[in-house]
């Protein structure tokens, strides 16, 4: 029976993640910001007839992050598993975007995922054993698109903080893991923050467009359920390659763009778009 600490449980891929470690028998501690956000997650384990606590942790809070992870360890000692979903999404032009916004991505999806890290690995260094997994993106390892590039900056550089951080931790007996999903019912991007147009706003129409074309390719997003089950087979078999990608549409499109230059890449991903939504609008 395994200790999980699972981040970001309140919907998506937290949820499903923390029922499916539950249905192996462990020891799931599913936490959120608001641990009243947790209805969903109570009722499914309820149905279940699953054990699963939900408890309260800001992973942009310091104290928060400290007090969650030392009360799961005086409990249960080190973790045998965290995983870091927690995260958030902003759209907006590079320019425009309020500089706070950008911030607030990188501080959820990058230095939280930090934060948590630090905090469980001396007790896992201690024991000499223990798996993170980081919960990263497709968009984190492909091309950036427009009016994404905040999200997918916070997610690369989870991954790259993923391979430093393997090489670091693996002679402790610590393995990590980056899994990194294609387009998923999340409600990630659905509840993203989204910049106000304003009059004049030079970007405007053009983040319309393409928001439109997201939310056409959202609508054949797959079962976040996969995504946990390769987070249990990821911790499950020591042998998972440390970046990790689920859905086909995420192996498609790494394959795709394996060795193709950002020039060749963005005109065809117009044409795509055009497409399904129509010419793109001119500035």
């Amino acid at each position: 029976m395994a200790t999980v600490l699972i981040t970001g449980c309140s919907s998506g891929i937290g949820l499903e993640t923390a029922l499916a470690f539950a249905r192996r028998g462990d020891r799931v501690h599913a936490s959120m910001r608001n641990p009243a956000k947790g209805d969903a997650l109570r009722e499914r384990a309820r149905a279940e007839d699953l054990d699963i606590e939900v408890l309260a942790l800001d992973v942009t809070d310091d104290a928060s992050v400290a007090a969650a992870v030392a009360a799961v360890e005086e409990r249960h000692g080190a973790l045998d598993v965290l995983v870091n979903n927690a995260g958030i999404d902003y759209t907006g032009a590079v320019e425009a975007a309020p500089i706070e916004q950008a911030r607030a991505v990188m501080e959820t999806n990058y230095w939280g995922a930090l934060r948590t890290i630090r905090a469980a690995l001396p007790a896992m260094r201690a024991r000499g054993g223990g798996v993170i997994v980081n919960v990263g993106s497709l968009a984190g390892r492909v091309r950036a698109v427009p009016y994404g590039g905040f999200y997918a900056s916070s997610k690369a550089a989870l991954g790259v903080v993923s391979e430093a951080l393997s090489a670091e931790v693996r002679p402790f007996g610590v393995r990590v893991v980056c899994v990194e999903p294609g387009s998923f019912a999340s409600r990630i991007h659905e509840n993203a923050a989204r910049r106000e147009a304003l009059d004049g706003d030079p970007y405007a129409a053009d983040e319309a467009w393409l928001a439109r074309f997201l939310s056409r390719v959202g609508e054949a997003s797959g079962d976040c359920g996969e995504v946990a089950d390769a987070v249990v087979a990821a911790v499950q078999n020591p042998d998972t390659p440390l970046h990790t990608v689920v859905g086909k549409d995420a192996e498609t499109a790494l394959e795709l763009t394996a060795g193709v230059s950002y020039e060749d890449w963005f005109p065809q991903f117009v044409q795509q778009a055009e497409s399904v939504v129509g010419p793109r609008p001119a500035p």
